[in-house]
C-alpha cells in the first residue's frame, strides 16, 4: 500500500507567485509614493526645529547668524560672540531627508532668514518629490 504524499504542485506554486506579483504590483506603486512624502515631512519637521533653535540664537545674540556664519553657528560659537550661550541644537545640524546640507540665507529674500530644502532633484525648483522644501510656507502648507 502507498501512502499518499502531501505537498504542493507546480501548477499551484506557480498560481501563487502570479497572485504575489500581481499584488506586488499594485501596491509597490503607492508604497513609494509614501515614502516621497515622508521624506517631505521629514524636511519640513528638521527646518521647524532649526527656526527655533535660531530664535534662541537671535533671543541671545539679538541677531540671527549671518549667511557666512551659516546654520554652524547653532553649534559653534562664532568668533567675537560673548553673549553666545549654545550649542542651540543637541546634535549637529542635520542633513535634509535627500543628504544634503540645507541652504541657509540671512538676510532672507522672504523673512529675516531662509532655509530651504532643494528635494530630491537637488536643483531649484520642481514638482513633487522634487518640489523645495522653505521656510517661508511652514509645516503643513
Amino acid at each position: 500500500m502507498r501512502k499518499k504524499q502531501k505537498g504542493f504542485t507546480l501548477i499551484e506554486v506557480l498560481i501563487v507567485m502570479v497572485i504575489l506579483g500581481l499584488l506586488a504590483a499594485l501596491v509597490g506603486p503607492r508604497m513609494f509614493g509614501k515614502v516621497g512624502k515622508s521624506k517631505q515631512k521629514a524636511a519640513k519637521s528638521q527646518i521647524a526645529l532649526l527656526e527655533t533653535s535660531l530664535d534662541t540664537f537671535r533671543l541671545d545674540m539679538g541677531k540671527y547668524p549671518a549667511g557666512d556664519e551659516g546654520l554652524q553657528a547653532l553649534r559653534e560659537k562664532p568668533e567675537d560672540s560673548e553673549d553666545w550661550d549654545g550649542p542651540y541644537l543637541a546634535k549637529e545640524v542635520p542633513l535634509d531627508p535627500w543628504g544634503n546640507a540645507y541652504v541657509y540665507v540671512c538676510p532672507g529674500e522672504h523673512g529675516d532668514y531662509d532655509i530651504i530644502s532643494l528635494g530630491a532633484d537637488k536643483n531649484p525648483g520642481g514638482e513633487g518629490e522634487d518640489m523645495d522644501i522653505v521656510s517661508w510656507k511652514g509645516i503643513g502648507k
